[in-house]
């Protein structure tokens, strides 16, 4: 062989591989499809940027429109997840270029290269194969992790702060849980660290996941009831929980993922203070009415 020149354009390598005895070199398409999710590093899991970091243009410009048009919540995120769901990274030659050098770098596990989140990482998985990374990672994942915490958290008594962070590594280590889970088969099943949180298993096509924006929505919607039972929403004083429940954006209250988020938080609210008060001591029976009276 002469030589091999590699160039790229919007995620499709072009490799030109040129005999020695031609004179003319032949073109090749090259194309990558990698549906084994690697393990994110624990350094990052807990930060908004484990699911995007912000690189490219398209979505900054959108986010920033939303803000300077004044919008409400509800329609800044309407905005945010229409685009989400039309968005083509390969689109910002820029960014793709950016990332197509340091593909070596993004891809193994337990990654710590500032430009990895869940996001960059399924693009260097998926070159020139037409699939695009989950609508989840820019939507709900990574705008409503950042805006929920620029929101929400000021707003929260200390021990809501503890839980608001603790809820969002939460989130994650479900995340990378599940994923583990589809590499391996067709079920993923999931429990609360309590017993009496809850679980819930679903089906999902082994190494698909990532690919069915519907189901890995539902997925990640499933997951969230134990994350914020875990980090403890149930000891949390009502003024925290009403600030709590009033973030989620209008009309996600018509999505049925909302309303089981909703359900299923309450019955296992409810049954942390039964089983508290169901104990006896007097002290776990004043702990469990102070945090219902408590102003």
């Amino acid at each position: 062989m002469a030589g091999n020149d590699d160039t790229n354009v919007a995620g499709v390598f072009r490799s030109y591989m040129t005999p020695a005895a031609y004179t003319q070199r032949a073109q090749a398409d090259r194309t990558v499809c990698d549906l084994h999710v690697p393990p994110a590093a624990d350094s990052i899991i807990g930060h908004c940027e484990y699911y995007y970091r912000p690189l490219h243009c398209a979505y900054t410009d959108t986010v920033e429109k939303v803000t300077l048009s004044r919008a409400t919540s509800a329609v800044a995120f309407a905005a945010i997840k229409t685009f989400s769901y039309t968005f083509n990274p390969w689109t910002d030659l820029k960014v793709a270029e950016r990332l197509l050098n340091r593909r070596e770098k993004l891809i193994p596990p337990n990654c710590t290269d500032a430009d990895w989140s869940r996001h960059s990482n399924f693009m260097m998985r998926h070159i020139g194969c037409g699939h695009n990374p989950p609508s989840y990672y820019i939507s709900y994942g990574y705008y409503y992790c950042s805006h929920y915490g620029k929101e929400l958290f000021p707003d929260l008594s200390p021990a809501g702060k503890v839980w608001l962070i603790l809820a969002r590594k939460y989130l994650q280590i479900n995340m990378e849980n599940g994923l583990k889970q589809n590499m391996k088969g067709d079920v993923i099943q999931m429990a609360s660290r309590d017993p009496n949180n809850g679980d819930f298993s679903m089906d999902v096509s082994r190494y698909k996941l990532e690919l069915d924006h519907d189901a890995f929505k539902h997925f990640a919607f499933r997951t969230h009831p134990l994350a914020y039972l875990d980090g403890g929403i149930a000891h949390l004083p009502p003024t925290d929980l009403i600030r709590i429940t009033m973030q989620p954006r209008l009309q996600e209250w018509g999505s049925l993922g909302t309303y089981d988020q909703v359900i299923s938080t309450g019955w296992g609210s409810t049954k942390t203070w039964v089983g508290e008060a169901h104990d006896g001591t007097e002290y776990l029976i004043r702990r469990a009415l102070n945090r219902l009276t408590e102003k």
